[in-house]
């Protein structure tokens, strides 16, 4: 099956350069039909560039904190330099949300 997200352009960016390899999302009715062996095709926000990759595994947590302690910052795509907080995803999605669905981590190779 393929599925379609849209990227801000520096996660879109780090995924491209290989240095992140998970997606992070809620885990919503959407994000229930993604599984291991689908494509996704990343759209990026700010110029409409595309790639397609292939998810490899689903790592399911009940909250972004699980998620964040769970994975290295680099793979969710931050900086050496940069401090991950699970409160980043604050701007994407809500706390009533996060508590209903839960959480994934996506991760995928590029094709």
């Amino acid at each position: 099956m393929k599925h379609e997200m849209k990227l801000n352009n520096g996660p879109f960016m780090n995924f491209k350069l290989g240095t992140k390899t998970i997606e992070m999302r809620l885990n919503d009715e959407k994000r229930r039909l993604v599984k291991v062996g689908d494509i996704i095709e990343f759209t990026n926000r700010d110029n409409g560039e595309k790639f397609e990759a292939k998810v490899i595994e689903i790592y399911p947590f009940s909250s972004f904190d699980g998620l964040y302690n769970y994975f290295d910052k680099k793979v969710l795509g931050y900086n050496d330099d940069e401090y991950a907080d699970p409160n980043d995803m604050s701007q994407y999605y809500s706390k009533e949300d996060i508590e209903k669905y839960g959480v994934l981590g996506i991760e995928v190779t590029l094709l």
